[in-house]
């Protein structure tokens, strides 16, 4: 039986982002392929569950319990977040690279 590592993950956005319809597709890319990724979504409607989740703007991705994309000093919010990209544009999310060395170095 072949030993399989386990990685959860945790995307929090708020109702209707569209950068989480990005995340989801890149995700996906990224985790194809490794079968111990396991995905859970949670909708965030409040400023107090961005807190107590770790939401840092929408969308948000938790990597076994870590926000592998934080920027020192940031702080959770209700607001749209953008990622740096390879080439230093901004996006709504992870580059398919940038997701798949967050899911293989937890």
């Amino acid at each position: 039986m072949e030993d399989v590592t386990y990685v959860d993950v945790i995307m929090l956005a708020v109702p209707d982002c569209p950068g989480a319809m990005v995340l989801e597709k890149r995700l996906a890319e990224a985790a194809s392929g490794l079968p111990g990724v396991r995905v859970t979504r949670r909708v965030i409607t409040s400023e107090a569950e961005a807190v107590e989740a770790g939401m840092c703007g929408s969308p948000t991705l938790l990597v076994d319990g870590v926000d592998t994309f934080a920027r020192p000093g940031e702080q959770p919010a209700l607001a749209c977040r953008l990622y740096q990209q390879d080439d230093r544009s901004l996006a709504p999310s992870p580059t398919v690279r940038q997701l798949r060395r967050a899911l293989t170095q937890s």
